[in-house]
C-alpha cells in the first residue's frame, strides 16, 4: 500500500516511486500469466490463481504501475485454475481458461478428478468487470491451454491455444464452432540452448497498423533460469500465414546472472498516450519459493513493424508511462479480517465446497471451522507476500479441540510452520509427518504466533500475550518452489485451522523488512 520511496518500507511493496519513475516488477509476489485488458483509460489484469476460491482475481490500473484490487470472477472450487484471457467484446467481459483436473496429496500422489479429461478449457462472462460473473462454461475443448481470444478481420471470433492450434467460436463467445486446427508451427531457437522443453504456450493476439500480432512463449515455463522467453509473429489476415519476427526472441533471461529468471508469457499493451509496453512474468534471481511476478517494459517498433526492446537493467528504476492517472496500489495484509479478506488477501487453498461455508466473519475476527488433521488437508488460508523479507503475526483463539496455526504454504506435500492444539506445539514440514514437542507446553487456547522469513530462512515465535516472545523453530524454505514439486504454485505465508472446533484469528499484522 505504500510506495517504495527508496527503500523497503512497512507495508507491502509498490512499484511506483513517487517520482515519475518506478521499478519493477509491478506487481510482487505470486501474480503469474499476466493477461492484459485495455478498457479505454483503464487497464484491467487477471492472473492463474491455481488451487485458491476464490479465484481469478482481477486488478485494475490506470498507469500499468499502480494496480487496485477489483474483483474476483470465480466463486467455487474446480480445480486447478490458470493462463487466463480476460477480453471486452461487444460491451461484454468475458474470462477464458483452462483447468487441471487433478489432485496431488501426500498420501495419493497424482489423482484425475473422476469423469473430467486432465486439462479443460472454460469461460466465464459478465456485463461489467465487478460482476456479476456467470458460473462457468464447459467449452469441451480436451487437451488445449493458455488460451487466446481474438476477433479477425471476418468480423468472427477465434481462441488461439497452445501448439499453434486455434479453433472459432459462435459469435456469443460461450462455444465453440468448428474444431481445432494447426495454423502456427512457431518460431525454433537454436539446438544448444539451455532450455526445459520447446513449449509453444500463451498466444496473445494484439493489433496495430493492419497486422496482426501473435506473441508467444516458448523454451517451458520453468526448468533452467534461461528456459522461458517470448517471441512474436505477425500476419495481414488472422487466418496467416504467420510470419515470424526476424529478432526472435524478442525476451529472454539470457544469463542467469541477471536479476530476473524465466522471463515469459507476455502481451504487448498500448500504453496511455499510445506509446508500447510489454508485461509478462519472470522468477526473481534465486527466489523461485515467491513465484513468478508481473514486470513492465518499454516497447519500441522497428521501421519494419517489428516490436523490440532496448537493453535495460531492471535493478534499476524505468520512466513511467505517461498520461496515465494514480491509483492507490495493492490490498492491505494488515488490519481487520472481514469478507472481502476471502477474496484478495487469504483465499483457501483447494476447498471441496464454498469457502464461505467454512469461515464467519464477527467484529474484526475471521473465525475458521476446522478440517482434516493437518495443513496438508485442512484447506489453509494464504496471502501472496510481495516481498523477500517480511513479518507475519497473528492472534489466536481455538474452541472444541482445534489446531491453529501459522505456516509457509506451498502445497499439500510442501509446508512449514508453527501451531498448537492449546497443549503441545506442532511444527508441520515438508513430507507425510510432523515434529511434535518442544520442551514449551500448556500453551492454551488463547496465543500469538509470528513468522519472520528472511532471504528463505523463516523463524516462528510464539507468545502468549503479544509482546514477549520466544522463538521455537527455523528453517531454510528455498526449496519449497516448483523445481521440486511441480506444481507452479508459490510459498504463501498462510492460516490453518485442523482437527474439530474452530480457530478464531484476529490482529493480524504484515511488515515488509528493510535489509
Amino acid at each position: 500500500m505504500i510506495g517504495l520511496k527508496g527503500g523497503i518500507p512497512e507495508g507491502q511493496w509498490s512499484a511506483d516511486l513517487d517520482d515519475g519513475r518506478f521499478l519493477n516488477p509491478v506487481m510482487a509476489g505470486d501474480y503469474p500469466d499476466p493477461t492484459i485488458l485495455k478498457d479505454g483509460d483503464r487497464y484491467y489484469a487477471a492472473f492463474s490463481s491455481f488451487d485458491y476460491v476464490p479465484g481469478l482475481p482481477i486488478w485494475m490500473s490506470r498507469d500499468l504501475v499502480n494496480w487496485t484490487p477489483t474483483a474476483t470472477a470465480l466463486q467455487q472450487p474446480m480445480g486447478s485454475v490458470y493462463a487466463p484471457e480476460l477480453i471486452k467484446h461487444d460491451g461484454r467481459y468475458f474470462i477464458y481458461f483452462p483447468v487441471l483436473n487433478y489432485r496431488i496429496d501426500p498420501q495419493h500422489g497424482v489423482t484425475l478428478t473422476p469423469g473430467k479429461p486432465l486439462t479443460a478449457l472454460y469461460v466465464v462472462h459478465a456485463p461489467t468487470i465487478e460482476g456479476p460473473w456467470s458460473d462457468p462454461i464447459d467449452l469441451r475443448i480436451d487437451g488445449a491451454i493458455d488460451p487466446g481470444h481474438a476477433v479477425g478481420e471476418d468480423g468472427r471470433r477465434y481462441l488461439f491455444v497452445n501448439d499453434g492450434r486455434r479453433v472459432r467460436l459462435t459469435d456469443d463467445g460461450l462455444a465453440t464452432d468448428g474444431e481445432l486446427e494447426l495454423v502456427y508451427s512457431g518460431w525454433r531457437y537454436p539446438a544448444d540452448w539451455i532450455v526445459e522443453s520447446y513449449s509453444l504456450e500463451g498466444p496473445k493476439i494484439s493489433e496495430r497498423n493492419g497486422w496482426y500480432y501473435m506473441t508467444s512463449a516458448v523454451g517451458g515455463t520453468a526448468g533452467p533460469p534461461t528456459g522461458h522467453m517470448v517471441i512474436v509473429a505477425r500476419s495481414r489476415s488472422i487466418h496467416g500465414p504467420w510470419e515470424d519476427c526476424p529478432h526472435n526472441p524478442i525476451l529472454r533471461t539470457w544469463d542467469m546472472d541477471e536479476p530476473w529468471w524465466s522471463k515469459g508469457h507476455a502481451t504487448l499493451v498500448e500504453g496511455p498516450v499510445g506509446d508500447w509496453w510489454i508485461v509478462y512474468h519472470a522468477i526473481r534471481n534465486g527466489k523461485r519459493s515467491q513465484g513468478r511476478q508481473m514486470l513492465l517494459e518499454p516497447l519500441k517498433w522497428t521501421a519494419e513493424g517489428w516490436p523490440e526492446l532496448e537493453p535495460c537493467d531492471l535493478t534499476q528504476p524505468m520512466t513511467k508511462p505517461s498520461g496515465g492517472s494514480v491509483l492507490s496500489h495493492g490490498r492491505a495484509l494488515s488490519g481487520p479480517l472481514s469478507p472481502s479478506t476471502l477474496g484478495f488477501t487469504f483465499p483457501m487453498f483447494a476447498p471441496e465446497i464454498d469457502p464461505a461455508d467454512r469461515i464467519r466473519f464477527e467484529a474484526e475476527d475471521m473465525i475458521v471451522t476446522a478440517s482434516g488433521s493437518s495443513p496438508a488437508d485442512c484447506n489453509p488460508l494464504g496471502a501472496i507476500a510481495g516481498d523477500p523479507h517480511y513479518e507475519v503475526t497473528v492472534e489466536l483463539k481455538l474452541a472444541g479441540g482445534a489446531t491453529g496455526g501459522l505456516i509457509l504454504f506451498y502445497s499439500r506435500r510442501a509446508y512449514c510452520g508453527l501451531g498448537s492444539d492449546g497443549s503441545i506445539f506442532l511444527f508441520p514440514t515438508t513430507g507425510p509427518g510432523m515434529i511434535i514437542g518442544g520442551p514449551e507446553r500448556a500453551l492454551g487456547n488463547h496465543f500469538h504466533l509470528r513468522l519472520v522469513n528472511d532471504r528463505d530462512v523463516v523463524s516462528f515465535y510464539h507468545s502468549t500475550n503479544g509482546a514477549n516472545w520466544k522463538l521455537y523453530r527455523s528453517a531454510e524454505v528455498a526449496g519449497l518452489n516448483h523445481n521440486v514439486f511441480n506444481e507452479f504454485l508459490a510459498l504463501r505465508p498462510a492460516l490453518y485451522a485442523a482437527g474439530s472446533g474452530e480457530v478464531r484469528f484476529r490482529n493480524l499484522t504484515y511488515r515488509a523488512i528493510a535489509v
